[in-house]
């Protein structure tokens, strides 16, 4: 680069916006498009991220509704299994108020309450 030459009667700042004026400064052109490619580049990975997360959220409550499921099946087979014993089937029964053939039911009235 050769040093800027100012004609007589201007200062060396004059002479450096006299010239700049006059042609198209490459470097800024240069970073202006390099800001506008990385802004695009950002801008194609807003997408994915925005469905990366909502796909994670998505998945975190499945989890969460498949875990609860798996506590009430496991509860419901329980009360089915003691359901299948003759003992818990005939306490159900009686609490229902049901009697078993012959038997003569009784109702008890005017108890008083306890201590």
């Amino acid at each position: 680069m050769r040093p800027v030459r100012s004609p007589p009667g201007r200062s060396a700042a004059g002479a450096r916006a006299a010239q700049a004026g006059r042609g198209i400064r490459w470097d800024r052109v240069g970073r202006t498009a390099l800001l506008l490619v990385l802004i695009g580049i950002v801008g194609l990975f807003i997408g994915p991220l925005h469905s990366y997360w909502a796909t994670r959220h998505e998945a975190a409550a499945r989890h969460n509704e498949v875990v609860r499921l798996e506590h009430e099946n496991a509860r419901l087979r329980g009360r089915r299994a003691a359901l299948k014993s003759k003992g818990t089937l005939e306490k159900e029964a009686r609490r229902l108020g049901m009697v078993r053939p012959g038997e003569r039911p009784f109702v008890v009235r005017g108890l008083p309450k306890g201590p």
